[in-house]
């Protein structure tokens, strides 16, 4: 990206005390960050984070974790959305926030690195347990979107009921744990697609969770506005994905 873009981007997010903003290159390399992601990693400079990676500016532990995340991102081309996540405030108290990141093309549709933001929510880690446990089950659903994914099983081995889960669900992500999956899926499906993969389209929905091809089919064309057929031929053609 040029310069002028991160700068204009910079100065969008600067105005912004809740939010964390951050652009990487491929190898993790922080190439440009607001005011509040400085603040956050109890830094005083943006040329403090500039240039270094995830590993020189946050603890090891959450480093390790946001690095996987880079790694899905630009190996695997897949979105993460709405990421329910502990980061560390400079008072070395943690904090819940959610985040996204996105993989960035050059004009030839390679990933050349991700943009991404880190929004606070305002909740403290210690105080907050249940937030662990939404965590932990949207984390599972996402790991594991391939599976016949049980809901109540999930919200039965966190110790809740589904009910309170599908309401904290609301709260923080403002979608449902069903949505979630269903996000999860087409995402997926999107990224095999979009990585020129030769396997049939039934074979893709296979692969990401679906046993009804007719249904996969319905499902990603009202996420996307075109069927998985039409979505293959976009993405073949010049200035497509790939």
């Amino acid at each position: 990206m040029a310069s002028v873009d991160l700068a204009s981007l910079e100065s969008l997010f600067d105005a912004l005390s809740d939010v964390a903003f951050f652009v990487k290159d491929r190898d993790g390399r922080y190439l440009s960050v607001n005011t509040t992601m400085v603040r956050r990693c109890g830094l005083r400079e943006k040329a403090d984070i500039v240039g270094k990676t995830a590993l020189e500016v946050h603890p090891r532990p959450l480093a390790q974790a946001y690095m996987a995340q880079d790694r899905q991102v630009i190996d695997q081309g897949v979105a993460i959305r709405k990421h329910l996540e502990l980061h560390l405030y400079p008072t070395r108290s943690h904090g819940w926030c959610l985040t996204n990141k996105t993989p960035l093309r050059d004009a030839n549709g390679t990933i050349i690195g991700l943009a991404g933001t880190s929004q606070d929510l305002g909740l403290p880690g210690d105080q907050n347990p249940v937030y662990g446990q939404i965590a932990n089950i949207a984390d599972h659903i996402r790991a594991h979107y391939a599976d016949n994914v049980s809901m109540e099983e999930l919200a039965r081995r966190a110790g809740l009921s589904l009910a309170r889960v599908e309401r904290l669900f609301q709260k923080v992500f403002h979608y449902s744990p069903r949505q979630l999956l269903l996000q999860t899926r087409l995402s997926a499906a999107m990224a095999m697609i979009e990585s020129g993969s030769q396997a049939s389209i039934a074979d893709i929905a296979y692969a990401c969770g679906y046993t009804d091809h007719s249904a996969f089919s319905r499902q990603f064309k009202a996420h996307t506005g075109m069927s998985p057929v039409q979505y293959r031929a976009h993405c073949h053609e010049p200035g497509g994905n790939s």
